[in-house]
Order: C-alpha cells, then structure tokens, then sequence
C-alpha cells in the first residue's frame, strides 16, 4: 500500500490537510489540477447528476489510494550527482 501511496504522492495527488470537507479527495484532485476545491466539488456534484453510481464507488477509493499530505515523503528515482 505504501508503493500505492507513493505512487499517488509523485504525481501530486494527496489529500490536503486543510480545506478538507468529507475526505479531501476533490480538495486534492483540484489542488493537483490547479482548479479551487468547490468548483471541483461542484463538478464531481454534476458528474454524479449526469451519470449516477460511478462516483460513489470512486470517491471511497480515491480516499483510500491518494495519501495524507505529509503522511508520504516521495524519493526521487534519479541518481544522485556528484561534485
């Protein structure tokens, strides 16, 4: 689950701390799209209006997969240089 985590966390999606109002998966996803929590809320709300179920089951496990921001620390993969 850590790979999973890490994996979420280089590609910038966690969830924030702060600005969180269920589990913080859309404040993530919009922090990572550089879009504002309530307009990505907004769109996961007309999504689910548009076609029903799909996102019930994703945004539980979008809380699962995406990491706590600070709860990943993301290593970088390139050797390190030297002087």
């Amino acid at each position: 689950m850590n790979d999973i985590h890490r994996s979420f966390a280089s590609y910038g999606l966690v969830r924030p701390q702060q600005g969180r109002v269920l589990g913080g998966v859309c404040a993530g996803l919009a922090e990572r799209y550089g879009m504002a929590p309530w307009t990505a809320r907004i769109l996961f709300v007309l999504l689910l209006m548009v076609i029903p179920g799909s996102q019930i089951l994703i945004y539980p496990i979008l809380w699962i997969l995406m990491p706590s921001q600070g709860a990943v620390t993301v290593t970088s993969s390139a050797p390190p240089t030297s002087a």
